[in-house]
């Protein structure tokens, strides 16, 4: 088979993971760019066994990082979701998860300067899907002593070293308001209403009471992980939203954006068990959930989706926002507890004056290089 090459780097980011490459690595022709991110994956099988994605929504990234093109930026990087036994290259979202990788990718490529005397360098990154800044602290291994952090995150089994995260002014990436659509939205699907809430935060998310649909517990290991119906309607409440948020115009056209709005599943704080096995009691969490990504139910939660929940918690009279009872707060921010179906994240949010929209949002997470090299795609 004939091949060429080009330069590729493999990263985890959190829960996620995914190709990065250089902008200028890359053809200047779009389609061309799409040839080698759809192959690189493998996004025709749903296996993806022909390239480096593993068939889930979580491994079927790409970045492309590239020079700034704003004031106070180090670098700008795009993010693009890969379809899943589809020929799907969506850039109108973005990846939570993989942010951590976007601060390791610019100190481990020298984008960034980095001084000895450092814990943490901080790399100042524009995300072109969203429009929006990220303020990324960056652990910086000095001795032997730092090079293996003792950081657990939930999904994953070894520990690493803690990387910052915070999104500036993260509301009305994609619609311009942080509520365009208010905190309720009454909408009627299949011959019957739902109450939801549609938050522009990171990444757009519908927002649905788990009980709504006659859920009541919301872990991996329920039938719900199995119930197309349930898929389905859910779909069908996300086309509809999408069109009245004026994201798309047609049912058709959302669903050729599927990374998209995000919708998920929300409910009150609960006794549960993850699918690894660990007991997480009621006391442990401000809000239990349970998202959807690229028609599939996602094994943790996404974490876009993660920013956009714990800020819509905050947000008086949304979805979420009925559920909560309490959470701890510092001089800065506050901290949401989000359950989700591999165990539990704490995401700071801090709200501006009057509580009336989101400062920013903010999560810890860890990042690996896995691989440099190149790449080989088909010609």
């Amino acid at each position: 088979m004939s091949q060429y090459s080009i330069p590729c780097v493999v990263y985890r980011g959190g829960t996620s993971r995914g190709l990065f490459f250089h902008k200028k690595d890359l053809p200047i022709e779009i389609e061309k760019q799409k040839e080698i991110f759809l192959s690189g994956i493998d996004a025709w099988n749903p296996s993806q066994i022909d390239g480096l994605g593993s068939g889930t929504s979580h491994t079927s990234k790409v970045v492309v990082i590239s020079p700034p093109s704003v004031e106070g930026a180090d670098v700008d990087y795009t993010f693009y979701q890969i379809g899943i036994g589809e020929q799907i290259v969506d850039d109108k979202g973005t990846c939570g998860n993989l942010m951590a990788a976007v601060g390791a990718f610019a100190i481990d490529e020298g984008l960034v300067g980095v001084e000895l005397s450092q814990d943490y360098a901080q790399v100042n990154a524009f995300n072109t899907n969203i429009g929006k800044m990220l303020r990324l602290k960056v652990p910086v291994v000095k001795s032997k002593a730092k090079v293996n952090g003792q950081y657990y995150l939930s999904g994953l089994v070894n520990p690493g070293a803690k990387l910052f995260i915070d999104i500036l002014s993260p509301g009305g990436g994609k619609t311009g308001k942080t509520l365009p659509l208010g905190p309720e939205t009454k909408i009627s699907v299949k011959g019957k209403e739902y109450l939801v809430s549609f938050v522009d935060i990171v990444n757009p998310c519908v927002f649905i009471a788990a009980e709504d649909l006659g859920i009541t517990g919301i872990e991996k290991n329920d039938d719900i992980s199995k119930n197309e119906s349930i898929l389905k309607r859910l779909e069908a409440i996300r086309l509809e939203i999408a069109i009245l948020a004026g994201m798309s115009k047609t049912k058709e056209d959302a669903m050729h954006s599927p990374s998209i709005p995000k919708i998920a599943l929300v409910a009150k704080p609960q006794d549960y068990v993850t699918s690894s096995g660990k007991k997480i009691k009621e006391s442990e969490v401000d809000i239990v959930a349970k998202m959807v990504s690229m028609g599939r139910f996602h094994r943790t939660f996404a974490g876009s989706g993660l920013y956009n929940l714990a800020a819509a918690v905050l947000l008086s009279r949304t979805i979420p926002n009925h559920f909560l009872q309490k959470c701890s707060s510092n001089k800065d921010s506050q901290v949401i507890r989000i359950g989700h179906p591999e165990g539990i994240v704490e995401v700071r949010v801090a709200m501006t004056k009057g509580d009336q929209d989101v400062d920013f949002v903010g999560l810890d997470r860890t990042a690996r290089r896995i691989m440099k090299g190149v790449i080989y795609i088909p010609n």
